[in-house]
């Protein structure tokens, strides 16, 4: 919890590194507030085909994003806020729920703004039972502090790469340096889940998979 703190105290947690105390209740580029905040919980039938399965991908979609795409076909989440705040505690019980609901993995959705607690919970459901895939399901657009306090808690990385053209990136998503930053936050991914593992169904356990 203190390590949690201390991230959140001065935040720099995705490539803005705002530096903002979060824990005196302020708020910085991505507008995200203290606690996680959840917009939606649901199954996935349409996810890729190795991560959705038969039975689906069990999604958790956190308010707010560290992106401003034009594009964004989630604007009201992403953009707006629109969610509610949920405690550490109970965020792991919406992991375990969802496991119980019977998808094939927890998918993460765009939850860098809250990577530190996020992890927190992880650790508590992990603890209280929580054994299918964890899917951490990205823009790119990390940073390799926020990434870190991941390593051992996630299976399996769905990132994006959108843009090769950083002028593009800064056009569109509001994301400076977009092409360098995506491309170091794939390789430490790559170095925390080295391996692609499937199971006999085609399902994915354990690795990378980068969309484009």
């Amino acid at each position: 919890m203190e390590k949690m703190k201390t991230a959140l105290s001065h935040c720099e947690i995705c490539p803005r590194g705002c530096g903002i105390n979060r824990t005196a209740g302020k708020a910085g580029w991505c507008h995200a507030p203290l606690l996680p905040k959840v917009a939606l919980v649901s199954g996935h039938l349409w996810e890729e085909p190795p991560i959705s399965g038969t039975k689906g991908s069990g999604t958790i979609f956190f308010s707010h994003c560290n992106l401003g795409c034009v594009f964004c076909q989630n604007h009201t989440i992403s953009q707006e806020g629109f969610g509610q705040e949920v405690s550490i505690l109970r965020l792991a019980e919406i992991f375990l729920e969802q496991q119980e609901r019977g998808f094939h993995n927890i998918n993460l959705v765009s939850a860098v703004q809250f990577i530190p607690q996020v992890a927190k919970a992880l650790e508590s459901a992990r603890a209280q039972g929580l054994r299918i895939p964890v899917v951490y399901n990205s823009n790119g657009y990390e940073s390799l502090t926020g990434l870190r306090m991941l390593d051992g808690l996630v299976d399996i990385y769905l990132p994006d790469f959108k843009y090769w053209n950083n002028d593009l990136g800064v056009s569109y998503s509001h994301a400076p340096h977009y092409r360098e930053t995506a491309a170091a936050a794939i390789l430490e991914m790559r170095r925390q889940v080295p391996q692609d593992v499937f199971d006999a169904e085609g399902l994915l356990q354990k690795g990378l998979l980068l969309r484009h």
